[in-house]
């Protein structure tokens, strides 16, 4: 984690000492905090709450694998008492950072301990990209921990960590903040672990590789695509694909709000059998403006449930 070190007799701070500069607060003097992508953005505003004001550098709509970093980035990145990101997830994010930011940096990957792709879905990987796929695949670890959230909840600790110690007059409330969140996540878990516990099948075939964190409750994972939303399967995925689907029963393909339809519409026109969403979570559209993290691995449970007929 990098700091800025300031001596508190340098701090424009009336009470306590606070290790974050004027020019790494908001407009009601509360630290700044900068989260890189949707599930670290509801992380750190459910750990903060009333005392930093969190802003998400990818915008509600747009996929996070995508974002390139702008002028207007780069300085709020510069100017945050923290930055929470996910190391390699986003490499424009990486080297913003790595160039220009001057308070802490929290890596959500080295706190949670990504795990690695599933042997299944890395034979998808491996076949379903292309080389010049625009993201990085370096060490075969799957990004996408948010699905775990167990794994949330142990960022929303490390989130209230950091932020004791830019600001640690509210080191309480973190804390106070982060368990609550806590709680609120093991009982998505224990909806998952009981929802999933008895199904007809266990495999899902969906748009992409983002969803191997639900293997811990029995979920099998085979995408259409790779890492990449966008990367075109190659004939030989499809045609495994095919074959599974008919060999296991299987009656959904799932896509998703942020990417392309149009080859899990083909493939499930192919095989006769419906289309889904399964949100990956990466991020909020027009579509789930109402919604948050929670509301969405709520319906995921129940479409998860319905394709694999739970009970």
């Amino acid at each position: 984690m990098r700091r800025l070190l300031i001596p508190c007799a340098l701090l424009l701070a009336t009470t306590g000492c606070s290790a974050f500069a004027d020019d790494q607060a908001g407009g009601d003097g509360a630290p700044s905090v900068v989260t890189a992508f949707y599930p670290l953005q509801y992380v750190a505003d459910r750990v903060a709450g009333e005392h930093a004001d969190v802003e998400n550098l990818t915008t509600a709509g747009k996929e996070p694998h995508d974002l390139e970093t702008t002028v207007k980035e780069t300085a709020m990145i510069a100017e945050a008492a923290l930055v929470v990101h996910e190391k390699d997830f986003q490499p424009a994010v990486d080297d913003a950072v790595e160039q220009n930011a001057t308070g802490d940096v929290l890596d959500a990957a080295e706190v949670v301990g990504l795990q690695p792709f599933s042997e299944e879905g890395h034979e998808h990987e491996e076949e379903g990209h292309t080389e010049d796929d625009g993201h990085d695949h370096e060490g075969d670890l799957d990004p996408h921990f948010w699905l775990d959230p167990i794994r949330m909840a142990d960022l929303g600790d490390a989130v209230a960590d950091a932020l004791a110690e830019i600001d640690p007059d509210h080191a309480d409330d973190f804390a106070a903040n982060a368990a609550a969140l806590r709680t609120d996540l093991e009982e998505v878990d224990r909806a998952y672990t009981d929802g999933l516990a008895t199904c007809e099948r266990s495999t899902i075939v969906v748009s992409h590789d983002a969803f191997g964190y639900l293997g811990k409750y029995g979920v099998e994972v085979a995408p259409v695509a790779g890492l990449s939303p966008d990367a075109e399967p190659t004939p030989a995925v499809l045609a495994r694909l095919q074959e599974l689907i008919d060999e296991d029963g299987i009656t959904t393909v799932f896509n998703e709000r942020l990417a392309s339809p149009r080859f899990v519409e083909s493939l499930a026109d192919d095989t006769g059998i419906e289309t889904a969403v399964l949100d990956p979570i990466e991020g909020l559209t027009d579509e789930t403006a109402d919604d948050d993290y929670l509301s969405l691995m709520t319906s995921n449970l129940a479409a998860l449930q319905e394709a694999n007929a739970c009970r």
